[in-house]
């Protein structure tokens, strides 16, 4: 049988079969030691086969087991947290990733976003910018607001802002989401939990109350999920729910790529005197000019030169 992994838990995949059954499902031994070097050899999103064994034997209950993953169109993926050498697949076969952040209570930091940006841009997904928690943003909070939005969306990344708790801005979302996949990302605290609740009313994820110690948010989503957001018309909305995370370990990715990734930076760098430009300290490099005269942002370069250096995850952990 054929079907979606729409739920993630760890230790077993729950697959939505093409017919519309519900098999809890079990990853084969020899299937997780084919040479993926990712913690979750198969994600939420991917389209499997499986198989039952067991079937018959005296006392014994059908298992069933996840036996083929069907070619990925794209994944977003990022170093796992506990293993830096090996990746943590966060979705597959998405039409774009929503990643909600917040100015403050808790504040998203820019490299965190830029990260998350340039995996996406790596793995050819689309990204949404959701800006929660506007009911409780001051004067300076909202300038900020504006300024960052500002600044994505002269980059081309569509900026949507929000209140979970109020529910203004959530039919702009709506229509952002309308028959599309989304990954939904973000760190931890920003609402995330509380904005699936109010885009999908009964699904009543868990949500807690920011850490006034540290104004960080606190794990409440603790494994992956697939939520159907709408299916009509002979469209269907999906949103993968994540757990949040509070660093963003970029994997696989060559250092002469990173630019590639930032899109003013790669743009900008064609007119680089060198071809391999670094865009570091060489002589003539459009890059170093362009953030001199602001024509690149200060933070997307801080970025880009931290995504060069990075070889512990840690290091930008908060």
């Amino acid at each position: 049988m054929k079907g979606l992994v729409i739920k993630n838990t760890g230790s077993w995949y729950v697959v939505r079969t093409d017919d519309g059954q519900f098999f809890d499902c079990k990853v084969k031994g020899n299937f997780r030691l084919r040479g993926i070097r990712s913690t979750n050899p198969v994600a939420v999103g991917d389209r499997v086969e499986i198989k039952g064994q067991g079937a018959g034997s005296k006392g014994q209950e059908e298992i069933f087991y996840i036996t083929e993953i069907e070619d990925r169109r794209n994944y977003i993926i990022r170093k796992a947290s506990n293993l830096s050498k090996q990746s943590h697949i966060i979705a597959a076969n998405v039409d774009q990733a929503a990643l909600v952040v917040t100015i403050s209570h808790p504040e998203t930091s820019t490299t965190f976003i830029d990260r998350f940006l340039a995996s996406a841009e790596a793995y050819r997904v689309p990204v949404v910018l959701i800006f929660n928690k506007t009911d409780i943003y001051d004067e300076a909070d909202m300038r900020y607001l504006q300024a960052v939005s500002a600044l994505y969306e002269s980059l081309g990344y569509p900026c949507l802002t929000c209140s979970a708790s109020t529910g203004k801005g959530i039919e702009a979302i709506h229509q952002a989401l309308a028959g599309k996949t989304t990954l939904f990302s973000g760190n931890s605290g920003v609402g995330k939990s509380t904005l699936i609740n109010r885009l999908i009313p009964g699904t009543n994820l868990r949500t807690a109350e920011i850490s006034d110690a540290h104004n960080t948010g606190m794990h409440t989503t603790t494994f992956s999920e697939m939520i159907p957001l709408s299916e009509e018309s002979g469209t269907s909305s999906w949103l993968i729910d994540t757990p949040g995370i509070k660093g963003f370990g970029t994997f696989d990715m060559e250092r002469t790529e990173v630019a590639h990734y930032f899109r003013e930076i790669f743009q900008i760098g064609q007119d680089c005197r060198f071809g391999d430009c670094t865009h570091t300290n060489e002589p003539g490099c459009a890059v170093l000019q362009a953030v001199e005269e602001q024509r690149i942002a200060q933070s997307r370069y801080t970025s880009y030169l931290s995504m060069l250096e990075d070889k512990d995850a840690e290091k930008y952990r908060k």
